[in-house]
């Protein structure tokens, strides 16, 4: 029951956060001076079409962007009613792309399970890495497997991503025959969901998730291992070695899962991050994901589309910290929160 109270509370508190970071989204957009229908206008009446000025100007009625900044605010979440009614985020309209043209559910429509499937292969291979690989270097300190892992730590640190991406991108498919570019075959592309498909994305889904994932899971590691050497040098471990517990249940018993605290806490900014270091490495390996899209719509004033994007990061955020919350409060008894008795 308490624990059914602090995840309600903690989902009500998402919520709100939500709610401001969409005002900080919104103002942040709208900060750089003009938008994307004013810069049209002005590049249209400066080459004399008026037909085209006049279509800009309806979309800007159309989406009340002729209007104060605080009513188009309200109007794009769905708290005020616009020149459709109350038509905004909360009624499923996520507004319209005025670079392609498209309504911005269409634009991202394919492109959010896509980036979702990369970011949680990403992950997955980060806390698949980085666990086992940080656990065996402060076990085994100061011997080789500690230094070669640190090697290993550091050199995917100072590898850049999009580096790392056009070595695999080529000696990948020259010697192991890995598709280039793209998250599936063409041929897939618009089908649904079959067995040949999903083998299709597996296999795409190979250089990606190493090239996202390598730098995370470096970094985590090396963490994960200082965590687990400060433990090591603590006086209860001396004393459980001496009662002659077994160094194997010893390590998994107490160390370890005190060290495994922060792994846990990095769950919130481990989906944000893969999203947003993965954004040069979609331009250069062709992933249909929301970074290149994003990188577009920032570039040309694009609100509507840049914004849901940005939302659609941030909810990633504070998903991922309330998972990362709760598992915590699970983990480790010590950790107490409101409501909760001392």
């Amino acid at each position: 029951m308490i624990m059914l109270r602090y995840a309600v509370y903690r989902f009500f508190t998402m919520l709100l956060t939500l709610l401001v970071v969409s005002v900080l989204v919104f103002v942040i957009i709208n900060l750089p001076p003009g938008d994307y229908l004013s810069n049209q206008i002005a590049e249209l009446q400066a080459s004399g079409q008026s037909a085209g000025v006049a279509k800009a100007e309806f979309l800007r009625a159309e989406y009340a962007l002729d209007r104060p900044m605080w009513e188009q605010f309200l109007i794009w979440i769905g708290f005020w009613p616009g020149p459709h009614g109350f038509s905004g985020l909360l009624q499923g309209n996520y507004g319209w792309s005025f670079e392609f043209d498209r309504p911005v559910s269409e634009i991202v429509g394919d492109t959010l399970w896509l980036t979702v499937v990369v970011n949680l292969a990403a992950i997955l291979f980060v806390y698949a890495v980085a666990l086992p690989l940080g656990v065996l270097a402060a076990a085994r300190s100061r011997t080789w497997i500690d230094y070669t892992s640190a090697f290993v730590g550091y050199l995917g640190l100072a590898t850049p991503n999009f580096l790392l991406a056009l070595i695999l991108f080529y000696y990948g498919h020259q010697y192991f025959n890995l598709p280039i570019g793209g998250l599936m075959d063409p041929s897939f592309e618009g089908e649904p969901m079959s067995w040949a498909k999903l083998k299709s994305i597996l296999i795409h889904l190979i250089v990606p998730t190493f090239v996202i994932g390598t730098s995370g899971a470096s970094a985590m590691m090396q963490r994960l291992r200082a965590n687990m050497l400060d433990e090591l040098g603590k006086p209860y471990v001396e004393t459980a070695i001496a009662k002659g517990m077994a160094p194997s249940r010893m390590l998994t018993k107490y160390p370890l899962r005190v060290a495994f605290n922060p792994f846990v806490a990095d769950i919130g900014n481990l989906l944000p991050s893969m999203v947003s270091g993965s954004v040069l490495v979609s331009v250069v390996l062709g992933l249909q994901t929301i970074g290149p899209t994003l990188l577009t719509a920032l570039k040309t004033q694009d609100q509507f589309l840049s914004a849901f994007i940005l939302m659609f990061v941030a909810l990633l955020t504070l998903i991922g910290t309330m998972i990362s919350d709760i598992l915590l409060v699970m983990l480790d008894p010590r950790i107490r929160y409101e409501g909760r008795e001392a």
